[in-house]
């Protein structure tokens, strides 16, 4: 029998690729698989050509070097065939990584989770998007779908002043669409609940809930719980997005202990959050709005069925280096 071997997708402006590879071949000698293959993402490619390629060979895992982008294309190749993967996360803003509790500055553990982790199995959304002349497109996602302000952020947002200013890249956008406060209308239901009808300026499906800085969008949000998460911001001016701010603030800080989660609880609803669960989401619109996944714009939607496939990706829980 062949001995095992890792593949690794990487991006290769953000990756430390030769600090990755000393690690990848100190396990391959500990634990005694074949040499890892390496696979690049193209500029027109987030990373899944590369892995169409990585998986043909038949790998024991795929190492992800990059962000929550390259994970979600990686995810929508390997996930039916039950290759897990294991995390390096090099992005902005690693969502995936943070609410799985994968370490963010411990490169040589996220590669010895390929080799030794024990998997996990989170859930896999999917979003089946139809634009204004009727094209259907569908997509997986990992962390959040958006449609509003999200999607917004991710298509006017340049990779590079990502790069070099992280998530301040997104003040810009985040107070155009704060100070117009633009409401849109929506006909929406979830499972098989009647239609219901409403405004909103952002609409969150999630299957994880916490966004950098430790604020919490989703309270209720488990990445393995087989279910999706929805929220819909539809303040009402300033003031409401102030008091949008403030109850995700309070929400990431309220994790911290058990008498300021009960506090939470206790806590009135606020009617500029309106939050539901289930396993399936669909929406119409009047008019087309950008949509994003895992914070990659796919264009503009007049129509969204937004289901979740539980449990359907392996990722390797974080292995001590040594």
């Amino acid at each position: 029998m062949r001995a095992k071997h890792a593949a690794v997708v990487y991006h290769p402006v953000k990756t430390p690729l030769e600090r990755i590879r000393r690690a990848a071949a100190e396990m391959e000698q500990r634990h005694g698989w074949d040499a890892t293959r390496w696979y690049a993402t193209g500029s027109d490619d987030a990373g899944r050509s590369a892995a169409e390629q990585a998986v043909s060979g038949g790998p024991a895992a795929v190492i992800v070097a990059g962000g929550d982008g390259t994970v979600r294309a990686v995810a929508e190749v390997v996930h039916e065939r039950g290759i897990p993967v294991a995390l390096v996360p090099l992005g902005t803003g690693n969502l995936l990584a943070r609410n799985l509790g994968v370490p963010l500055n411990d490169l040589e553990a996220s590669v010895a989770a390929a080799f030794s982790g024990a998997n996990r199995a989170v859930d896999v959304g999917v979003a089946e998007l139809e634009d204004e002349a009727g094209v259907r497109s569908s997509h997986v996602f990992l962390v959040m779908a958006g449609i509003g302000l999200d999607a917004e952020m991710a298509e006017r947002t340049s990779a590079s002043a990502k790069r070099r200013l992280g998530w301040l890249a997104y003040v810009s956008p985040i107070a155009r669409s704060i100070i117009a406060n633009r409401l849109f209308h929506l006909e929406y239901r979830v499972d098989d609940g009647r239609v219901r009808s409403t405004r909103a300026h952002t609409i969150i499906v999630g299957n994880c809930g916490t966004l950098t800085g430790n604020m919490l969008l989703i309270p209720a949000a488990v990445v393995d719980d087989g279910l999706l998460d929805v929220v819909m911001m539809r303040p009402k001016g300033r003031l409401g997005w102030a008091r949008i701010g403030t109850r995700l603030t309070v929400q990431g800080i309220a994790r911290r202990s058990r008498l300021s989660r009960k506090m939470l609880r206790s806590a009135p609803a606020l009617q500029a959050l309106a939050y539901a669960q289930g396993k399936r989401f669909e929406a119409r619109f009047d008019s087309p709005h950008g949509i994003e996944l895992d914070g990659d714009g796919f264009g503009s939607v007049v129509r969204v069925r937004i289901s979740v496939r539980g449990g359907a990706l392996q990722v390797r829980d974080p292995a001590p280096a040594g």
